[in-house]
């Protein structure tokens, strides 16, 4: 009575067996098994179907699907890039020439002045009175001059009269009228007259040296006078206040400091490899960190020496700033205008890179061959990447890249380009 369930029991496992670990035994047992009443297994429609697909099918199912661009090449503006900051066109301390309190109220730091626009006037003190001294002792050595130059004239005068009695004298003698002791008489005069006129000659110099030593100490006296206005050197920006009143400042104490910045400077740094690439004269475009909308500038300078520890070059870009609302030494990006260059516009997907950890994309020959191409990124825009180094007409395979290696064939099914 009991062998019929076991009987079951084992009947049922080996159902679920089939069933559940091994159906496809199962599954190929009853496709083999005909059924009742007929002499051959009808064929499946799947079966006709595989005897339906040609071998040149069977073939591409096994080839990796990509979707493939075909990509002109176009020529496009290049730029360098360059990471830098503002700086003020000029910078300078004014400092103080003389001693002297400050007697000027003191200027806001950020005011605007012009140039020769007065920042610290100093107490003149003493100066005034030592001005008037000497412009007084100008005027008393310029007397001086007209007195000695008559003095000259009288000895001029006594001269001709002596030379008039030498030659009377001597006419006298000759004829035996005049003793020899009267024409000596009368040639020592005339020696003495020549010597007076050498005198007052000599007194006529020391007249006009005189007046030039007077202007000397006028001049020096009005300059004396001018330090005692400290002056804004050319237009800015008071970068600090000016000196307090009251303040004493001595030589070379600061009165105030002042930038310009307008026009103003932005300063780069740019590599060995691109350094050609940037020229005096060539349009720049600058994006300032703070989000300032972007201006545009001409380039300047670019040194001719390398940094010693970045093997960098120094480029300045001049730009304008009328209304002040570029600050010295905000961060900025510099965009420097450069020659055009052959580049193709694909998407950024399409980047990819080799077991060299190079940056390229895979493209496909005639044949749907795969072959890696490294390029050179250029710009980076809403619509894709511009990449150079690739020949003029490229089909790139932008999906489906990092499934395949070079020389595989693949199945590719074509997109047009954006942009």
């Amino acid at each position: 009575m009991r062998l019929i369930p076991i009987l079951t029991a084992i009947l049922v496992s080996v159902a679920l067996y089939f069933v559940v670990l091994d159906r496809e035994t199962l599954l190929d047992f009853a496709r083999d098994t005909p059924l009742a009443g007929s002499e051959s297994s009808p064929v499946t429609q799947t079966e006709l179907a595989e005897a339906a697909v040609p071998e040149t099918e069977d073939v591409t199912r096994d080839l990796v699907r990509v979707v493939v661009q075909s990509s002109q090449a176009e020529e496009v503006e290049s730029a360098v890039t360059l990471r830098g900051r503002t700086e003020a066109a000029r910078q300078v301390t004014v400092s103080a020439e003389t001693t002297g309190a400050v007697i000027s109220e003191p200027l806001l730091a950020g005011s605007f002045v012009e140039r020769d626009d007065l920042l610290c006037q100093l107490d003149p003190g003493t100066r005034e009175s030592a001005l008037a001294e000497a412009r007084a002792r100008l005027s008393e050595a310029q007397g001086r001059v007209p007195e000695a130059q008559a003095t000259v004239a009288e000895a001029e005068a006594r001269i001709r009269e002596a030379e008039i009695n030498v030659n009377a004298a001597r006419r006298l003698s000759e004829g035996g009228f005049a003793s020899e002791t009267r024409l000596i008489g009368a040639e020592a005069t005339l020696e003495s007259a020549q010597a007076a006129r050498q005198r007052a000659a000599s007194g006529v110099t020391s007249a006009e040296a005189g007046i030039e030593a007077a202007q000397a100490a006028v001049a020096a006296a009005e300059r004396q006078m001018q330090q005692l206005s400290v002056t804004a050197p050319f237009a800015g920006v008071l970068e600090t206040e000016t000196a307090e009143l009251g303040s004493l400042l001595q030589p070379g104490a600061t009165c105030a400091t002042i930038i310009q910045l307008d026009p103003v400077k932005m300063v780069g740094f740019v590599t060995e490899a691109d350094v050609g690439r940037v020229t005096v004269g060539a349009p720049a475009m600058i994006r300032l960190l703070t989000g300032t909308s972007t201006v545009t500038g001409q380039v300047t300078f670019v040194s001719r020496s390398a940094d010693d520890a970045t093997r960098t070059f120094r480029v300045e870009v001049t730009v304008p700033n009328a209304d002040l609302a570029i600050s010295d030494g905000q961060t900025a990006e510099i965009l420097v205008q450069s020659e055009g260059r052959d580049a193709h516009l694909i998407p950024q997907s399409a980047l990819t890179l080799n077991d060299e950890g190079d940056i390229g994309v895979r493209t496909i020959d005639g044949d749907n061959i795969t072959r890696f191409m490294p390029v050179t990124l250029i710009r980076d825009t809403p619509d894709g990447v511009w990449v150079a180094d690739l020949p003029d007409r490229a089909d790139v395979i932008v999906v489906g890249q990092e499934y395949v290696v070079d020389g595989v064939e693949v199945l590719p099914t074509y997109t047009e380009a954006k942009g």
